[in-house]
């Protein structure tokens, strides 16, 4: 490691490609989670109730959005691999599929969501307050589903040609204008309703549709390699269908099952309590801030692995692998410092929530921080199996672990022991130490390098 990391540092030339396509990402969304923060700041006046039931809601949403990145993550490799080879009708035909069941997957989830709302809160917590400020949030939120989905998908397909900055302006005026909005609707300003949680919802809803307006609009002015017009939406073959979902099914269920899994703890914490809820809550909006650096590297994995795979470059690819799992832990360190130093503003930001919602916020800030490295050296190895389309690999490290190993280890302690919510925390992150082992095998072994176009 510590070899690859010198030859990595001394390589001016890959260190620059990698932050030219990861720190526009990062900054993207940076903008986007420090709006989150400001969200999640004002729900926090709201109340202990009012912050955990959007909490639960977006742990709904968490699910939806991992399911749609299941399926544009697996079109996006064929859509990097393809334009590698100069085949850009592939490269349009990949984007088609993408849209339409991505579309279609969002759909099924705002129904669900609509329609579903009080079962879906009851499996995170029986707090009938807590329940109640959540419907409030969901019934008007989930209408926000599609257009994010698609916007997601736009994005994705930019990013695997090397389009950084169009992403990047569009999420920033929306994330700008869901701030604005949700100020104005939460308190009630300039005469405007105070709606409480639904008026979050419905700014969250309005900066969604403004968002992918635009993106749809840098479509229509730019030409692309993907763009296409409207009417040709349905032109996809079924053998391409077919070799893209055969790669999106199982990244799709590893997504599906990895929020899930997520999900899951959420509710296993919240029979440690409300606070606790709200104090995880406000943890995983502060650690959003630096888990920014995963998306950053997921797109330089993208580019810099999945392209020299499709122009059957094998040997850079792998070089390149190695060198991104070794750069991506020196900077996890640095990002990890930072978390853990975070935790000390809990107090001065969150002074409004109750102190044992403090309490728990700062605990899992700090281990966090400590276990960063961890995270984004596992994190990294899952990003070089997905972009050579080693979805089996993918599907059985990151997910199937959680639901083997991670989830019924959790679930004992906390069905089965009085032990309070730092158990429950740290028997987590033992697990991850194990994930880490697996993860580097598997990049080892390179049946993630091949060449998918030919």
């Amino acid at each position: 490691m510590w070899k690859r990391l010198k030859d990595t540092l001394q390589d001016r030339r890959f260190m620059k490609a990698v932050m030219v396509i990861a720190v526009p990402l990062m900054l993207q969304q940076l903008i986007s989670v420090s709006v989150n923060l400001v969200d999640n700041l004002m729900v926090g006046y709201l109340g202990d109730h009012a912050l955990s039931g959007v909490a639960a809601v977006n742990r709904y949403y968490m699910v939806a959005n991992c399911g749609v990145l299941g399926i544009a993550s697996a079109a996006a490799v064929f859509i990097a691999q393809y334009y590698g080879a100069g085949n850009y009708e592939k490269v349009k035909e990949s984007f088609r599929i993408k849209l339409l069941f991505t579309f279609s997957l969002s759909f099924v989830f705002t129904l669900l969501a609509y329609f579903g709302g009080q079962p879906i809160l009851r499996f995170f917590t029986n707090d009938e307050a807590v329940i109640a400020e959540g419907l409030r949030y969901i019934r008007i939120v989930c209408f926000s589903y599609v257009p994010s989905a698609l916007s997601i998908s736009i994005y994705s397909a930019m990013r695997s040609v090397g389009e950084m900055k169009v992403p990047l302006r569009c999420s920033t005026i929306s994330v700008a204008l869901n701030a604005v909005l949700n100020y104005l609707l939460i308190f009630g300003v300039f005469g405007l309703p105070a709606m409480g949680v639904a008026g979050a919802a419905l700014a969250t809803l309005i900066a969604r549709i403004i968002e992918v307006l635009l993106a749809l609009l840098a479509l229509k002015s730019h030409s692309y390699p993907f763009s296409f017009p409207l009417s040709t939406i349905t032109k996809i073959s079924a053998r391409l269908t077919k070799e893209i979902l055969a790669k999106a099914a199982p990244l799709m269920v590893n997504e599906l099952l990895w929020s899930s899994g997520m999900a899951t703890l959420f509710k296993f914490y919240g029979t440690r309590g409300s606070e606790v809820l709200s104090g995880y809550s406000i943890s995983g909006t502060i650690g959003d801030l630096f888990f920014t650096l995963f998306g950053g590297m997921a797109a330089a994995t993208t580019v810099l692995v999945s392209t020299p795979l499709g122009a059957d470059r094998i040997e850079e690819a792998k070089d390149n692998a190695y060198k991104l799992v070794a750069f991506s832990v020196l900077l996890a360190v640095v990002f990890g410092g930072m978390l853990f130093g975070s935790s000390f503003l809990v107090p001065i930001l969150y002074g409004h929530v109750s102190p044992d919602a403090q309490e728990v916020a700062i605990l899992f800030l700090r281990v966090q921080g400590l276990m960063f490295w961890n995270y984004m050296a596992t994190t990294q190895c899952y990003f070089i199996l997905r972009a050579g389309g080693d979805m089996k690999h993918t599907l059985m490290m990151d997910s199937g672990f959680m639901w083997t190993v991670n989830i019924p280890l959790v679930a004992i302690v906390t069905y089965l022991t009085p032990m309070p919510y730092i158990g429950l925390c740290l028997m987590g992150q033992f697990t991850d130490l194990l994930k880490l082992l697996i993860a580097q095998h598997l990049v080892r072994k390179e049946a993630w390098a091949v060449n998918l176009t030919s």
